[in-house]
């Protein structure tokens, strides 16, 4: 491993770490998006899935393949999330507007 790497792989560790600490203060100043984004995903564990893959970087049909939520649910989802100004950029590549934690949904079931 180079030293280009190691310097990296430490600033990554670095970056979790800020992102843990910030968690709180994100979550305080996102609460109303956040308390949407889980009145519009509910408890289906696929579309659930489906939000985390939403970085831009997929489009519809390849989170509809990784996920198997179906084409038609996950369309009127992503309306329903540009809708409530919870999407940046275009719902051909959907992206999160804000940022959720790993165990978003998990921590928020009782919030439902």
């Amino acid at each position: 491993m180079s030293s280009e790497d190691e310097i990296l792989d430490e600033l990554r560790r670095v970056r979790k770490l800020l992102e843990l600490l910030a968690e709180p203060a994100i979550a305080q100043r996102d609460n109303k998006l956040r308390g949407e984004l889980l009145k519009i995903v509910g408890s289906s564990s696929k579309k659930q899935q489906s939000v985390f893959l939403m970085n831009g970087s997929r489009t519809q049909a390849q989170i509809v393949a990784e996920t198997s939520v179906g084409k038609g649910h996950l369309s009127t989802m992503v309306g329903q999330l540009e809708t409530a100004k919870l999407l940046v950029d275009d719902k051909k590549h959907p992206k999160l507007a804000i940022a959720i934690p790993p165990n978003f949904f998990e921590n928020n079931a009782d919030a439902e």
